[in-house]
Formats: structure tokens, C-alpha cells, sequence
């Protein structure tokens, strides 16, 4: 008895190479290559130019929205306010020696008297931290020469967030109550660690 060998007929092998085509014709890369508007890139479908389209007015992005005008302005109504929106610790004076140190050191130096680096090289002074009139300056006041700017420094909004000016404004009140201090403001415990006696 013979066997016949087990082959696909020509009609099935076209068959099947037809359906493979169709399916492989699938796996085009159309959309890895979109036709689509490159940011920045000019186009004619717009009648101003551009391709990136405007934010429509009054866009807030995710998390932006500042509904504590306190803690965004340092104002309530149009009054400076004269304390903290945030709680005074240990850890809020470090990070405000921090960003102090960054940020306002290179003109008002650490010690906030106006002699800092930028001066030493030509700029102008600016006052120190330690007058009667920025010592009797609501914190309001620094925080919003902070986010606006004030004579020839410029605006720290964009480049510090408002929890950190706020800091920033409880350093420097601590900064002006270290260089403006007598022993009499020392608790009595603490001042053995200054070689004082009682």
C-alpha cells in the first residue's frame, strides 16, 4: 500500500498567502508617522501662523488654583498681613536660611546688612534688613516685594513658590530679631549657652 504525501494544494498555499498579505499589510507604521502640528511649527491652517494653539483665557493648570488669598498674596482685602499663614517650626526657619541663602544672600548677604556679593561687584546696595522701617514692616510687605518685585530687584514669583517665600519672610524676621537682640530677650535656661550669667 503507498501513502500519498500530505501537501497543500496551489490553491491553498495562494490562499494563505493572500490572507497573510492583507494581515501583514496591517503592521504599516501609520501611527508611529502621524500627520500632525509640530509644537512651534508654522502652519496655514491658522490665520495667525502658528501650529501650538493659545491656552483659552482664564486656564488653570492642575493644582494652580489659589483660592487663599492670604497665603498667595500676603494680603487680606488690600492690607498687608502682619503674620505667618503657615505654622512658625524648626524645620520652615531652615528651609527659609535656605532659600534666603540662595536667593537673597547674593544682594542682601547672610546677615541681611545689603553688603552682599552682587553689591561688593558694582550694584546698587540695597537697604538693609535690619532698619527701624523694614524691621516695623509687616510680613505681608517682604512677602510681596518677593512675588513683585521692588525697586531694581525683580519679581521671585516664578522662581520661588509661595510656601517658600513665606519661609523665606519667617527667616528674616528671625534674622532681624538675632541682630537687633539684648540678653534680656534670651530665656533665662538658654542663656548659660551664650557664656552670660544670669
Amino acid at each position: 500500500m503507498t501513502r500519498k504525501k500530505n501537501s497543500l494544494s496551489p490553491s491553498a498555499t495562494t490562499l494563505g498567502l493572500l490572507v497573510l498579505a492583507v494581515l501583514a499589510s496591517g503592521c504599516r507604521q501609520d501611527m508611529h508617522d502621524q500627520p500632525r502640528l509640530e509644537p512651534l511649527e508654522g502652519s496655514t491652517v491658522f490665520a495667525d501662523g502658528r501650529a501650538s494653539r493659545p491656552q483659552v483665557p482664564g486656564t488653570i493648570g492642575r493644582g494652580q488654583l489659589r483660592t487663599d488669598a492670604y497665603l498667595y498674596t500676603g494680603k487680606v482685602g488690600n492690607q498687608l498681613v502682619d503674620r505667618l499663614p503657615v505654622a512658625l517650626t524648626p524645620k520652615l526657619l531652615a528651609r527659609g536660611q535656605e532659600r534666603y541663602n540662595i536667593y537673597c544672600a547674593p544682594c542682601h548677604a547672610r546677615l541681611g546688612d545689603g553688603s552682599g556679593m552682587i553689591v561688593q561687584r558694582g550694584m546698587r546696595r540695597p537697604p538693609s534688613l535690619h532698619i527701624q522701617r523694614l524691621r516695623e514692616a509687616p510680613a505681608g510687605y517682604f512677602f510681596d516685594v518677593m512675588t513683585n518685585g521692588f525697586g531694581t530687584m525683580y519679581s521671585y514669583a516664578d522662581r520661588v513658590p509661595p510656601d517658600d517665600r513665606w519661609a523665606i519672610v519667617a527667616y528674616i524676621r528671625a534674622l532681624q530679631l538675632s541682630q537687633n537682640a539684648t540678653l534680656d530677650d534670651v530665656p533665662a535656661g538658654q542663656r548659660a549657652q551664650l557664656g552670660a550669667t544670669p
